[in-house]
């Protein structure tokens, strides 16, 4: 019997630019995505991010995207999540811009990419999830939710792209825990949605990032 395939990884300056990146996914996790948009730009088509932030993941996507001659999307409003914001514990006051006094990740997020040579091979789609993927109309090889993480948000993340996954591909979320003791609901819940439509098959988990095919109708 032969050996299994050991996942896809990226190469050094790719995991060093992750690892250089501002962001919060570990690099167990972030391998473990890595793995999953290889698989889904085989498929030839986009691979869909919701939830930017100041790009540490896109780095991933991009890359398995280049290598694959697709294109990585990654959709965010740049205004930081509720979490992120003046008094909770993930708020960084390096990304407010001081004229308007809000966050803004979009700065950070470009010179992310600029540095690990990846900008020709993502399209930032800056403004809300929803009203992006009401336009968006060709079918995608994963979707990757890593996006607001109240149940409105999650929720609204889902039911607008998840459609959009052509057969075959993949819908990867992020902060999955069944446990509320260990983090928020709301991916949780989604996660579980997801496989009680019978739309998707669960292929793969490392930790909190949950990896679906989709092998049905019926998102």
């Amino acid at each position: 019997m032969a050996a299994p395939t050991a996942p896809a990884a990226p190469q050094p300056e790719i995991l060093a630019a992750f690892e250089a990146a501002k962001g919060f996914m570990p690099v167990d996790e972030g391998l473990a995505l890595y793995a999953a948009a290889v698989e889904a730009a085989g498929l030839g088509m986009p691979l869909v991010e919701v939830g930017t932030y100041c790009g540490r993941s896109t780095i991933l996507l991009a890359d398995a995207a280049r290598n694959a001659g697709v294109v990585a999307v990654t959709v965010d409003h740049h205004r930081g999540s509720e979490e992120q914001q003046p008094g909770w514990e993930y708020h960084d006051a390096t990304v407010v811009d001081p004229e308007v006094g809000r966050m803004d990740t979009l700065p950070t997020f470009r010179r992310t990419l600029h540095a690990a040579g990846l900008e020709e091979h993502v399209i930032a789609m800056v403004g809300r999830s929803p009203q992006a993927a009401a336009v968006w109309r060709a079918p995608v090889g994963l979707v990757f939710i890593d996006g607001g993480h109240t149940d409105e948000h999650a929720g609204a993340d889902y039911e607008g792209w998840a459609p959009h996954l052509a057969p075959g591909g993949l819908l990867v979320i992020h902060d999955v825990f069944a446990d509320p003791a260990d983090g928020g609901q709301a991916p949780y819940r989604i996660y579980r949605r997801a496989l009680e439509s019978g739309a998707f098959t669960e292929i793969a988990a490392h930790r909190s990032l949950h990896v679906l095919r989709r092998t049905g109708p019926g998102v």
